[in-house]
């Protein structure tokens, strides 16, 4: 099985939005079409906060906005040609504001920017009978290695500090960050804060 990892661009619009549309969340009904648009810019928190956000179409043309003007970041996994995962890897100064941000993961240990050029990491979605078969470690890999040759001096993750579910693990294992020599910075109070230096 060969996995092909490739940078989100407009020129991959519409094979974000079919994995989205069609694969990410067929086991998942309560998820469905999220688009994974809470990590993306701050004026969403404002339209989240309204619950504008709660129409699928209302959030696939934040999704489609956002990805032409390189505000969504990340990498799609491919398997011979199809869309199988997905990666949210974005600069972290420019998700301070966000919703999903300031609503899961902020704290005063880590909510400010800072000087380092930090790339977050924000969210794994598999399709459901891909998962337990490597994708998400393919798709850490290409961020790290696209980071380092960014200039980077960091990646951040988020992983939860207590076991869940499938589902809210979006934000990828503990295990996994480990495996590629992430190691603890802070915490807050859901999740863990760590780091790999490049």
């Amino acid at each position: 099985m060969s996995i092909e990892i490739k940078k989100l661009t407009p020129e991959r619009l519409d094979d974000f939005l079919y994995f989205f549309e069609n694969v990410a969340h067929t086991d998942n009904k309560k998820w469905d079409r999220c688009y994974c648009i809470n990590y993306c810019a701050a004026h969403n928190n404002y339209i989240t906060a309204k619950k504008k956000f709660a129409s699928p179409d209302v959030r696939k043309a934040y999704a489609i906005d956002y990805i032409n003007k390189g505000l969504m970041q990340g990498y799609l996994a491919y398997i011979d040609g199809n869309v199988i995962g997905w990666c949210n890897a974005n600069n972290r100064n420019d998700c301070l504001h966000c919703f999903g941000w300031k609503n899961h993961i902020a704290s005063e240990a880590i909510n400010k920017k800072t000087k380092e050029k930090v790339k977050s990491i924000f969210c794994f979605t598999v399709a459901p009978e891909m998962r337990g078969k490597g994708v998400a470690a393919e798709l850490l890999k290409r961020v790290i290695e696209d980071a380092k040759n960014d200039g980077y001096t960091y990646i951040e993750s988020y992983p939860n500090k207590e076991q869940t579910d499938m589902y809210y693990n979006y934000v990828g294992p503990l295990e996994l960050y480990k495996r590629f020599g992430f190691e603890t910075y802070t915490e807050t109070k859901w999740r863990l804060v760590l780091r790999k230096k490049l």
